[in-house]
Parts: structure tokens; C-alpha cells; sequence
């Protein structure tokens, strides 16, 4: 009866043992089956109350369109067919940048999707996908491409960004025509780029980068009136809080490092949450007082965190990119 005992004892121990050894390689990364849930074959709908990504798990589902309850976003990832290498959307409206595979010299397609995410409208555009933006009343997507062979890119490629508006079918494929003013004066530069654009709530005032001999402007732009005026300088990749009152961007620190910033439009004043890990992304506002962002983890995949203007930052979805609310 005792040796029977101890046995039962040690086959609990053997089995409490191997549970514990399962959790804590779950957590530390190791391979497990279920490290990262998936639910596939569910339909997918744009929804305020979730947040879509690109999913980045290792496995059949790598580079498709996945999405989590904002109020859930630990919970297992919905994933279905669409593949995006950029995504977001906004009002029943949302754009997918995929990159054509095997074109020479790049290719990609800019797809518009509704509620349902069923394509409305498609082109094709040289270069590879960088940023996406939709309105925050879905009237307008935009987009940014990496353009190779522009003769004044001293790096070799420039950037081209473009805007489609959905309700009018009206195509501009490159904004470089935009009026702006530096200091006063109208710019003009041969080596003019624009990128990483963010619009208000009535798609008409938007803001952008414009990166020219070595410097970075912030942009405030009327669409209307087709005219825009630097209102800062080392700005990228700027974000418009909904309540129209901040920018969230990516501020130059060093040499291929970006700290994230926020810039106060009223006071012109610059704070920095407390991210100290460098940002290469257009940051996401949910409500006004927390940002959302991709940064790139130790074995170099991304992962989506977010960070309050005065609170510390928390992992939201592990590998994952390109978050956008529904």
C-alpha cells in the first residue's frame, strides 16, 4: 500500500512538473503549438472595438490580416485571407499596401476595402509599401511607397505619397504638387519628400513630413485649398490625437534611431512618453491620452505596445505590426 502511495505521489509531482515546465516556456518564447493562439476560417468586419494588425507568428498564417478585442487584446487572434504589408482603416473604410511578388522594378497594389473588407478600388503604384493612412471619417485613404531610380535621392530611393478619395473615386498619386511655406517663404527643392500623412476629422486640415536637404518639417496642410506651412521642425511620422489637439511622432535622436514624441499644437510644446526604445513607425492614438506602436524585439520580429502619456509602456500583441482600429 506505501509503495503504491509513493508511486501515485511521484506520477502528480512528474505531472505538476511538467505543466509548470509548459507555462514557462510558453512565456519565455520556447516552442509550443499554442504560443500564439490562432482562429482562422471566422469572417472579419471592420469594428471600433477591435484592433487589427499584421500577424507575424510563425506559421501557415505569417503576413495575414489578423485582429483582437481592444478590450482583449491577450485574447486569441482572429486571422483571415487578406495578406497587407501595410493596413489600417477607419469608418467602415480601410486600405491594404501589398507588394506585387517578382516585380521589377517594385509594384505594389493599393487595395480599398469596406465594412466587410470586400475590395472596392485598385491600383497598382511603383514602389514598396511604407505607410497607410484612412480619414477619420473613411473618405480618404493615403499611403506612402519607398520609390527607387528618382535621380535627386542621395540614399537611392525617395518617397511617394498619394491620397484617394473614396467617396469621389478622385485619384492623386503623388502630392508633390502641394504649396508649402517654410519661414514664410514658398520651398522649393529638388529633393522634396513627403510621407506619413494624418488627417483631422473633417479630411480637410492633415499634417506630414517633408524631409529636404538633411532636415525634417512637420506640415500643417489644407487639402481644399491644396496649401500647406511648416509648424515644426524633426518631426516624422506625425499622428493626429482624434481630438485634434496633439501629434504623436517620431522624433530623430541619432543615426537610424527615433524616440517617440508627442507635440502639443496650442503650446508647441514637445514631451516624450516614457518609451525610451527607439520607434521606426507612424504611432496609432487610441483616445487621447494612449499611444499604440510597433518595436522590434531581441530575436528581431515586432511587436505592438502601447504607452500612456504619463504611464509606463505595456505589451499589447506580440509579433505583430501595422495595428489599426476598426
Amino acid at each position: 500500500m506505501n509503495r503504491r502511495l509513493l508511486l501515485a505521489a511521484i506520477a502528480v509531482v512528474t505531472l505538476i512538473g511538467g505543466a509548470i515546465t509548459y507555462v514557462v516556456h510558453a512565456r519565455t518564447g520556447g516552442a509550443t503549438e499554442n504560443a500564439v493562439p490562432v482562429v482562422t476560417g471566422q469572417p472579419m468586419t471592420l469594428d471600433a472595438r477591435t484592433l487589427f494588425f499584421r500577424n507575424l507568428a510563425e506559421g501557415p498564417d505569417a503576413g495575414k490580416l489578423a485582429a483582437v478585442p481592444v478590450s482583449i487584446p491577450g485574447a486569441a487572434r482572429r486571422v483571415g485571407e487578406l495578406h497587407c504589408d501595410r493596413f489600417a482603416a477607419a469608418r467602415s473604410t480601410a486600405i491594404c499596401l501589398r507588394l506585387k511578388p517578382g516585380s521589377l522594378p517594385p509594384l505594389t497594389d493599393m487595395i480599398v476595402l469596406d465594412a466587410n473588407l470586400h475590395e472596392r478600388h485598385r491600383e497598382t503604384l511603383p514602389g514598396t509599401p511604407s505607410r497607410a493612412r484612412v480619414s477619420p471619417d473613411g473618405r480618404i485613404v493615403n499611403w506612402t511607397l519607398f520609390v527607387t531610380g528618382d535621380s535627386y535621392a542621395a540614399t537611392g530611393f525617395s518617397t511617394r505619397t498619394g491620397l484617394y478619395e473614396a467617396d469621389t473615386g478622385r485619384l492623386v498619386k503623388t502630392i508633390e504638387e502641394l504649396a508649402v511655406f517654410v519661414h514664410g517663404k514658398r520651398y522649393f527643392a529638388s529633393d522634396v519628400n513627403y510621407w506619413g500623412i494624418t488627417f483631422g476629422a473633417d479630411s480637410n486640415r492633415f499634417y506630414l513630413t517633408l524631409g529636404s536637404k538633411g532636415r525634417t518639417y512637420l506640415i500643417e496642410a489644407d487639402f481644399r485649398a491644396y496649401r500647406g506651412t511648416a509648424v515644426a521642425e524633426n518631426v516624422e511620422c506625425p499622428s493626429l490625437s482624434p481630438d485634434g489637439r496633439r501629434i504623436a511622432f517620431k522624433q530623430k535622436v541619432a543615426a537610424g534611431t527615433w524616440r517617440l514624441a508627442v507635440l502639443d499644437l496650442a503650446t508647441h510644446q514637445i514631451t516624450h512618453p516614457l518609451e525610451t526604445r527607439s520607434i521606426d513607425d507612424q504611432p496609432v492614438w487610441q483616445g487621447n491620452s494612449t499611444i499604440i506602436y510597433p518595436v522590434r524585439n531581441e530575436v528581431g520580429t515586432l511587436d505592438i505596445w502601447s504607452v500612456g502619456l504619463t504611464t509606463a509602456p505595456k505589451l499589447l500583441v506580440p509579433q505583430a505590426t501595422t495595428p489599426s482600429f476598426g
